[in-house]
């Protein structure tokens, strides 16, 4: 039987104002404690503690061969990974920034993504790949880009994007256990955001592939996940001054996907928006929307709209701000869902 006594949080955990960086770092020092045959290796990542300091402290406490800087060559740094995996060890590489990981794509889609599958489940392949990824930052060419996109389209792969303190803990945890490869998209705008948090909670650990949501409604739902969860949340709190209840999912990640939490929310509500920062053509949004017109289409109200980047390259710093899903942007789209419900051919004023 389940009492709120049994389901208390111990009173030794205390929860204490952190931030995804610090939780992130923590999720590592746990993980090489806990595994000696937990390696993390990348640009910067040993001496400096990595540009955005997550990897702090590894090097003094766990020594250069277990936190280790690597040359400035990431076909090289995942190459050596998946070297180090098949004698057995649990690699966790930093891309410094996004964009920075396209030259290791060749050993990614060769190797990582398929060496499970070529050798019939015979030799996993546990590498986490951490990448900073998104805008918000200010960042110049190469350093603010949203490339989720073609690591979810790229079968073997599972794809994570936390959006909250203790989801960066707990997830990053999940995947360095995985014994399949995994991308951690680590959104650059969030590593400063703080909450109350504790590794110490039991529910710290969170599996891969779980949505969850964050607000409820009844409106319409906000489908999200990462660095847009904040902008969502804004959005659904500006709603209430319209009269819309919405809800918003996050979906902590794009591979696996979590269809039934997915669909049961679009099933209550009737209307959908998708958003993200990646470009609206090939996006994420255009599968998830085919899904859900797939499997919930009587549901439907309304069709399944998306509120992205647009389809450009990543701009200059000084535009980030309109190429961003922004509140007014995203209640724009929610306007439509109601303009769309209300819609029946040949009526006056259509």
């Amino acid at each position: 039987m389940t009492t709120a006594a049994a389901t208390a949080e111990p009173a030794a955990v205390t929860r204490r104002p952190a931030t995804m960086a610090q939780a992130l770092g923590r999720a590592l020092r746990d993980a090489m404690a806990a595994d000696p045959d937990v390696h993390v290796l990348g640009e910067d990542v040993g001496t400096l503690g990595g540009v955005f300091r997550v990897t702090d402290g590894l090097a003094k406490e766990f020594g250069d061969d277990r936190c280790t800087d690597t040359p400035l060559a990431e076909a090289g740094i995942l190459g050596a990974a998946v070297g180090m995996a098949m004698y057995g060890l649990r690699p966790v590489v930093e891309m410094q920034f996004d964009a920075f990981a396209y030259p290791a794509f060749e050993q990614l889609l060769s190797h990582v993504a398929k060496m499970r599958n070529r050798t019939g489940g015979a030799m996993p392949m546990p590498i986490t790949i951490r990448v900073p990824y998104g805008g918000g930052i200010g960042g110049v060419e190469h350093h603010s880009d949203s490339s989720e996109a073609y690591y979810m389209a790229t079968p073997g792969l599972h794809v994570v994007a936390p959006a909250t303190v203790a989801d960066a803990y707990g997830l990053l945890r999940a995947s360095i256990a995985s014994d399949d490869p995994v991308v951690f998209l680590e959104p650059k705008r969030l590593y400063w955001s703080k909450a109350d948090w504790s590794p110490e909670r039991p529910e710290a650990v969170e599996p891969i592939g779980r949505a969850v949501v964050r607000r409820t409604g009844r409106s319409a739902t906000l489908i999200t996940y990462g660095p847009s969860l904040p902008v969502c949340l804004e959005a659904a709190e500006a709603a209430r001054a319209e009269g819309w209840d919405l809800e918003v999912l996050d979906l902590r990640g794009l591979v696996p996907f979590d269809e039934e939490t997915v669909f049961a929310s679009v099933r209550r509500t009737g209307r959908a928006v998708v958003v993200h920062e990646s470009s609206g053509f090939g996006g994420p949004g255009g599968e998830i929307a085919a899904r859900i017109g797939e499997r919930c289409f009587h549901h439907l109200e309304a069709p399944v709209l998306r509120v992205t980047g647009f389809d450009i390259p990543y701009p200059a710093p000084m535009l980030e701000q309109h190429h961003l899903p922004g509140v007014d942007r995203i209640l724009d789209a929610v306007a439509r869902l109601q303009w769309e419900a209300d819609w029946t051919p040949g009526k006056a004023g259509n």
